[in-house]
């Protein structure tokens, strides 16, 4: 097609079907309007075609006929003068105008031969990579050797559809293990290194999972968490994880850091346009070959804000936000998609969302699933609140004078103060968590063990109306807040750990673990608060820890690990021996905490 005019023809018309299929070449996968077309010497031209940097599209001036028929057909490109259309310089978009010079003829500018050639070879390889993604295995397991984990029925499905589709949204409701399918697509496609964008408080989390689920030749990836605004020499790595709040201060050089592919976790972030984060994050995914949205929850507010998303995963897919809010929307600027539901679609068919829900795959799941994830906290609010511990530490660490009851008793009260110092240092970060999942029309439980802890709580998830049940409330109050959460005036329920006996509450589609406790048992009685007769969906249950405090040692009472595909004890009571256990527990604990405090405070001395 080049430079040159493209002539009439009648072969855009489907070929007979009786016609033998050709050859898997890759001009055989090509629709006919993109495949090369020969023009006719001194062939007629309608018109122009040339292309506007400064708006990034192609725009076609010519005779009223041409334009008119460009505005018929093509709606998008209403938005130009008498005489002139004008299409975005996406692939699709491209593809669209070549089918329509093979009945309008156009003369592309001279300036503009070498871009429309690699335009046109851009949108050839575009329709190529579709038509092969249809003839795909619908299902996919990463190489062996490459991927530590076992994916599921549907999640190996989500892993053929990310290796089929270069820029996507992977959609599917919380719980079904997004990171996973998408470090799955890393294991498989060996894109390396990545660049992942997770909100702050799931920046540990990735680091984790990475280290648990990826291979590369055999080791362990290396994974470098980039810290601070002021851009800096970055150390050779197969990951990086950065931040969104990052992003503005890296905008200059994030189009130059070697890195093939960019994952952007809970992708809503990027639903609003205009600010420095936004325009960063649209540098980074145009200069990168593979871009992975993850999102539960892609859009907030109106559907509207879809546009944005998709517009960061690929540019202008669905077109300029002029033509998208005149066909889609409610009107020219309007962000209130008309039939969201046909956008949607439309999204699905043209290969750029994939979403499931639990019902779909319900009978894949277990009934009950336990998630643990490593959140950030804040160590400094963690020291200031140990420094009252330290002399009890210090009488511990020399205490030979203490008979075994009073020793007991100063482990027991050293390792509450540190449990409780761990749960505030984290308090603002879970917050944030569970704050994602109501914003995603999630029903919480929150477990904490501390009032100080549930105090910040009711501070920091103020506006969902959270009921609580702590140990403080009246009989009455303790009811009027189960009533409240089971009758949807509230979605969020907050508990304490030893506050839970007797409560039916399967309206709960989440629990959160907010502080751990050294007893199995008490888990797995908090989590059947929600588990009961009458609960229809898998039951999703979070424990959320600190990198540092007492977590550390609680998750080795509890056997947790950092996984998604963790096992947990419990469904018993508390027994004697376990009780022993915990106190032991609670001992080893004091023991890490004085080699931690006071080595390091003589250490500093």
């Amino acid at each position: 097609m080049g430079g040159s005019a493209v002539t009439d023809g009648m072969d855009w018309l489907e070929q007979d079907p009786d016609m033998e299929p050709a050859e898997e070449s890759e001009e055989s996968l090509l629709p006919l309007y993109l495949r090369a077309q020969e023009p006719p010497p001194g062939g007629r031209t309608y018109g122009t075609l040339s292309y506007n940097r400064r708006s990034r599209c192609w725009v076609v001036k010519g005779d009223p006929s041409v334009t008119e028929m460009c505005k018929r057909l093509f709606p998008g490109s209403q938005g130009s003068r008498r005489g002139e259309a004008r299409f975005t310089a996406h692939r699709r978009a491209v593809g669209d105008l070549c089918w329509l010079m093979l009945r309008f003829p156009l003369q592309v500018a001279l300036r503009d031969l070498t871009l429309w050639d690699n335009a046109v070879r851009e949108a050839r390889a575009y329709a190529v990579r579709q038509e092969r993604a249809l003839r795909m295995p619908p299902v996919m397991e990463p190489p062996e050797g490459t991927f530590c984990g076992k994916l599921m029925p549907f999640q190996q499905e989500g892993l053929a559809y990310l290796m089929q589709h270069e820029r996507c949204l992977l959609a599917d409701e919380m719980g079904l293990g997004k990171t996973v399918q998408a470090l799955s697509c890393l294991a498989a496609g060996r894109e390396l290194p990545a660049l992942i964008i997770p909100p702050p408080h799931l920046t540990r989390n990735w680091q984790e999972e990475s280290l648990r689920f990826l291979r590369i030749d055999g080791r362990e990836p290396r994974v470098h968490i980039i810290r601070g605004l002021k851009p800096y020499e970055l150390p050779e790595a197969d990951l990086y994880i950065m931040h969104y709040l990052l992003l503005r201060g890296w905008k200059e050089v994030l189009p130059r850091l070697p890195v093939r592919c960019v994952i952007f976790d809970e992708i809503q972030e990027l639903r609003h346009s205009g600010t420095e984060k936004y325009s960063a994050a649209s540098l980074l995914s145009e200069h990168c070959e593979r871009v992975i949205g993850l999102s539960g929850t892609p859009i907030y507010n109106t559907g509207g804000e879809i546009w944005n998303v998709i517009n960061i995963l690929d540019f202008h897919f669905l077109g300029d936000w002029e033509s998208f809010s005149r066909e889609w929307c409610c009107g020219y600027g309007n962000r209130i998609v008309q039939k969201p539901d046909v956008l949607g679609q439309y999204l699905r068919r043209e290969g750029m969302m994939l979403r499931r829900t639990k019902r779909e795959v319900l009978q894949q799941l277990p009934p009950k699933r336990r998630l643990v994830q490593e959140l950030d906290w804040n160590d400094a609010v963690y020291v200031k609140l140990m420094q009252p511990v330290l002399p009890q530490l210090m009488r511990w660490r020399g205490g030979e004078q203490l008979t075994a009851s009073e020793r007991a008793l100063l482990e027991d009260s050293i390792s509450r103060e540190a449990r409780q110092a761990t749960g505030v240092a984290k308090a603002p970060y879970v917050a944030q968590f569970v704050r994602a999942l109501l914003e995603g029309g999630e029903k919480v439980l929150l477990f904490a063990h501390h009032h100080a802890v549930m105090d910040l709580y009711k501070t920091e998830l103020k506006s969902f109306s959270p009921g609580f049940i702590t140990g403080r409330e009246t009989p009455e109050q303790k009811q009027r807040a189960v009533e409240r959460f089971m009758g949807g005036k509230t979605d969020l329920l907050c508990i304490s750990l030893r506050a839970a006996s007797g409560l039916n509450l399967q309206r709960a589609t989440c629990v959160v673990f907010g502080e751990l406790d050294w007893s199995p048992a008490v888990h797995a009685q908090a989590e059947d608060r929600a588990h009961r007769i009458g609960q229809e969906d898998s039951l999703l249950c979070y424990y959320l820890v600190s990198p540092s405090g007492s977590d550390a040692e609680m998750q080795e009472a509890l056997g947790l690990k950092v996984s998604q595909f963790v096992q947990l004890m419990g469904d018993t009571p508390v027994s004697p021996l376990e009780s022993r256990d915990a106190a032991a527990f609670a001992r080893r604990h004091v023991e890490e905490l004085a080699r931690e405090l006071l080595d390091k405070r003589e250490d500093g001395a």
